[in-house]
């Protein structure tokens, strides 16, 4: 089949912004750590009376109030190493080395903030616009649908994905929106089990 950009401009790796650490593990979290973020509690020899006896019963133990640790926000840089690694359906290549997405594309409301108990119910709202490698691509919708499946795979329930096309980037941007903001399309093209076989081949890439 004949690839509609057979010549793609393509990012070196090292280009693309990350926290991914060098041995190659990502440092994103992963959807139960994003669910849960919980501190570990501390061992169960610390509250025996013998150590408490022979050694105090604070040393080694911080305090809840001298604690700094606790969940952290989600922030655009996660949100791009969550999806950057997304395989492009027609090149072997990750649509952050063709920047198809791309960091300063990426838009979270409200804005990332220390996170408080409360968060967790609060509806937050990621927005990505994808740019296609070439204007008539014809499988935009289909990179779009990845960067949503990826995200809703991933994120917390209290966080809304959207995903549209940058403007002027493509020559049927409006009709590609229209079908990416339309949930029950949407619902509809993943149960297509062709289209689930090419999303389910675009993940595999993702860590």
């Amino acid at each position: 089949m004949e690839k509609d950009n057979a010549n793609p401009t393509i990012l070196n790796t090292s280009q693309l912004p990350t926290r991914q650490r060098k041995g190659g593990s990502a440092f994103s979290r992963s959807r139960d750590a994003l669910l849960a973020a919980t501190p570990l509690a501390p061992p169960s020899y610390l509250d025996s009376p013998i150590y408490k006896l022979e050694y105090g019963s604070s040393i080694g133990v911080e305090s809840d109030s001298d604690s700094d640790f606790g969940p952290e926000p989600i922030d655009e840089q996660e949100i791009f190493d969550l999806i950057s690694t997304i395989s492009d359906p027609e090149h072997p290549l990750t649509l952050g080395q063709l920047a198809v997405v791309n960091l300063p594309d990426i838009d979270i409301t409200p804005a990332p903030a220390p996170a408080r108990p409360s968060d967790a119910s609060r509806l937050t709202r990621v927005l990505v616009k994808i740019t296609p490698t070439i204007t008539h691509c014809s499988l935009a919708t289909v990179i779009g649908l990845g960067v949503r499946v990826r995200l809703e795979q991933a994120l917390p329930p209290n966080y809304r994905v959207d995903v549209m096309i940058k403007e002027g980037t493509h020559s049927q941007d409006d009709q590609v929106n229209k079908q990416l903001a339309d949930k029950e399309r949407v619902a509809a093209a993943l149960e297509n089990d062709t289209l689930k076989g090419v999303l389910d081949k675009m993940l595999e890439t993702c860590v």
